[in-house]
């Protein structure tokens, strides 16, 4: 296994890559509107889909911002360092993705009007994409073998700590009408219809012709072909994409070419177990 210096930070490890001492601490003190939007997501889990789809979702459909900025700019992480080099050109409502658990997210949020879309992904298929991210990844360790990553997973050895802890968290903070669950597979089943939910969430009244038309730009041909979308930007020294395709598949239930009964048995009952402790049910296959 190669030794890779992560960044923990109250708690879960994040990557040194985009991760300082100083974007974490400008995260922490960043300055919340009540207009601003965030995508919150478990890592592997729709992250960069949403920063195609979010934006068209509040510009109603003009293509502009997805055609002309890169994703990491047109929607920032609130925790990278790009946030502090970007937030003084966006416009209101500002979009902005995290992947923070709950009590990460800054003061000024926790008193602000707000909204979140939070995305959740079968861990199942979350573990399987981010297996393979570690893989292409020169800033993550080596992944061992499918067997001894699916442990890791299990144990919260990952970056952002436990699947379980992250989507009880959110689950469970009383946020009422600023939060609205997702989950991967309904926007893989019917993009629209998800995308309809983020309209009235958000209280846009999107016209169906408009809400088609993001649905046929996001789909995941397109956004393989953006280069603003695709990472084929991002440098080989971070991103190896002959070893993996940063957007390698964009399907729901790929875990079964990968999982045997037994891993799938086990990693299962852990996870069922832990939600059910937090007052949860599991809600995939």
């Amino acid at each position: 296994m190669s030794s890779i210096e992560n960044t923990q930070y109250h708690g879960p490890f994040l990557p040194t890559v985009g991760h300082t001492k100083e974007s974490l601490e400008y995260a922490k003190n960043f300055s919340v509107k009540d207009s601003d939007v965030f995508v919150v997501t478990y890592p592997k889990s729709g992250t960069i889909w949403m920063q195609e789809i979010l934006p068209l979702v509040l510009s109603g459909g003009d293509l502009t911002p997805i055609q002309s900025t890169v994703n990491w700019d047109r929607v920032p992480w609130l925790e990278e360092t790009r946030l502090a080099n970007v937030v003084d050109k966006m416009t209101s409502p500002r979009a902005m993705v995290s992947h923070f658990p709950y009590n990460l997210m800054p003061s000024s949020f926790h008193s602000s009007k707000a909204k979140v879309i939070y995305v959740m992904r079968n861990p199942k298929d979350v573990a399987v994409s981010s297996f393979y991210f570690h893989q292409m990844a020169s800033f993550l360790e080596d992944p061992g073998t499918f067997d001894e990553f699916l442990d890791k997973f299990l144990e919260g050895k990952v970056l952002f700590g436990k699947w379980t802890d992250h989507v009880s968290s959110w689950k469970l903070a009383k946020l009422g009408d600023r939060i609205l669950f997702l989950t991967y597979e309904e926007m893989v089943q019917d993009l629209g219809a998800a995308i309809r939910r983020m309209s009235d969430f958000l209280c846009l009244d999107l016209s169906e012709d408009v809400i088609q038309k993001i649905a046929e730009h996001c789909t995941f041909k397109s956004m393989k072909a953006n280069t603003m979308s695709n990472f084929s930007l991002v440098s080989k020294e971070y991103m190896d994409i002959d070893k993996s395709p940063f957007l390698r598949k964009g399907v729901a239930g790929d875990w079964k070419n990968h999982f045997n009964s037994e891993q799938e048995a086990r990693f299962t009952s852990v996870i069922q177990k832990e939600l059910e402790a937090a007052g949860l049910s599991f809600p995939f296959n």
